[in-house]
């Protein structure tokens, strides 16, 4: 199904795994595809869902939108817990983020409360935020640089499908039970997986020198100019999207009448547009460069949000417009993901999870902003409610664009 052949293209002198790997290689990422998918749906849910887990806990969105900030923020002390995947092993790593998405979901499924819930959001964010860098890095020492974007792009289809799968299944959920319902069918789907993981990936191997500080891949990363660019690039893509992120579920409520189960459909159409995006990562950022293809993913991400406001007149129109705005996102943020790992090999893990705190400190100041932007673009009578929020996103976009000429200079392509 994979062209495993080249991607397990070796260079001289390379630490990749021997040919009778590629078997193991394909059920390992279909795993890690599907651990992504569970992570994802009950991260992703609360965006389409938000005014309907806000009134479970009768909470208006400034309210509701504060959770989702402390969520956010939790992130930021995703690489003090991650650096076990440089330290202590990458399935150690795996295996402790999934242990913690499945605490923080547990928590909700046994009691259901307005500070349960922040710590289920901030513990399922924290577990993703340890599990992602630890996959990524694993795939990274056992897979060329050269076809890693095409492997990568595959493995992050499982994030595309928690909106086509996921989160429709949870609007289900919500429609017929509740909206508690979707927290015991996460618990399960997360140990599942957290007991396949430890099944399947083979032991991690003893460090054969001294133990490394956590610190000393801490100053690797940020005494290094082009892995701090990575830095403020995912602050401030992620700072981009999660504009739109926050209240795209409410915009399309107030202004359109759409009720849980359209909700659903939005998401699904969300989701297939990451898909393609995934797609088009694997078939062209080898070939065309991981540089090139983060920037033309940033190029389409400012016209995406300028044109949102526009197209968003009408229903069709507007969930063209979100395509847009997730199709060029998901290019770009996976475009980024093998482009980083190449950054500082020495200190991988910890770049990528620094990376991915990051994302999460660009979505906390999304999270702050968004609500208040949205309201006060409510108040500009004759003009779009969405108009604020998109063009603060574009700027943004625009000012990416600027940083990752700082990632270049590393001579990746």
């Amino acid at each position: 199904m994979f062209f495993y052949g080249k991607i397990l293209a070796r260079k001289p002198g390379a630490n990749y795994p021997k040919p009778s790997l590629k078997r193991s290689l394909r059920a390992q990422m279909l795993l890690f595809m599907a651990a992504r998918m569970v992570l994802a749906t009950t991260i992703r849910m609360v965006y389409p869902f938000l005014t309907y887990f806000g009134r479970g806990l009768g909470l208006d969105l400034i309210a509701i939108s504060q959770a989702l900030t402390i969520r956010s923020v939790s992130g930021v002390f995703g690489p003090f817990i991650a650096l076990v995947g440089d330290s202590r092993g990458r399935k150690t790593g795996m295996a402790l983020g999934l242990s913690l998405f499945v605490m923080g979901v547990a928590f909700m499924t046994f009691r259901s409360s307005y500070p349960i819930f922040i710590v289920m959001l901030a513990m399922t964010l924290l577990g993703n935020f340890v599990y992602v860098p630890s996959m990524q890095a694993y795939l990274g020492d056992r897979v060329s640089y050269q076809r890693r974007g095409r492997v990568v792009g595959i493995v992050e289809f499982g994030w595309a499908f928690g909106f086509i799968l996921g989160v429709p299944l949870v609007g289900f959920l919500i429609a017929r039970f509740g909206w508690q319902a979707p927290f015991p069918f996460m618990t399960v789907a997360g140990l599942l997986v957290l007991a396949t993981l430890i099944v399947l990936l083979p032991k991690d191997q003893k460090s054969s020198g001294d133990a490394v500080l956590i610190w000393d891949y801490l100053r690797k990363v940020f005494s290094f100019r082009p892995a701090v660019a990575c830095i403020i690039l995912g602050v401030v893509i992620a700072l981009a999207n999660e504009m739109v992120n926050v209240v795209f579920g409410v915009w399309m409520e107030e202004d359109f009448g759409v009720k849980i189960a359209a909700l659903s459909v939005t998401a699904m159409v969300i989701g297939f547009s990451e898909l393609g995006a995934e797609a088009l990562v694997s078939g062209f950022s080898d070939r065309i460069g991981k540089v090139r293809s983060v920037r033309i993913g940033l190029v389409c991400s400012v016209l995406a949000a300028l044109a949102l406001p526009w197209l968003g007149s009408n229903l069709p129109g507007a969930l063209l417009g979100l395509v847009g705005i997730y199709i060029t996102f998901e290019f770009t943020i996976v475009s980024s993901i093998p482009l980083i790992s190449e950054i500082l090999p020495d200190a991988r893990a910890t770049l990528l999870a620094v990376y991915i705190a990051a994302l999460s400190l660009g979505r906390s100041m999304g999270d702050l902003l968004a609500p208040r932007l949205y309201l006060f673009g409510k108040m500009l009578e004759g003009l779009p409610t969405i108009l604020t929020v998109a063009i603060i996103s574009a700027v943004l976009n625009l000012s990416a664009l600027i940083v990752l000429k700082v990632v270049e200079s590393r001579g990746l392509r």
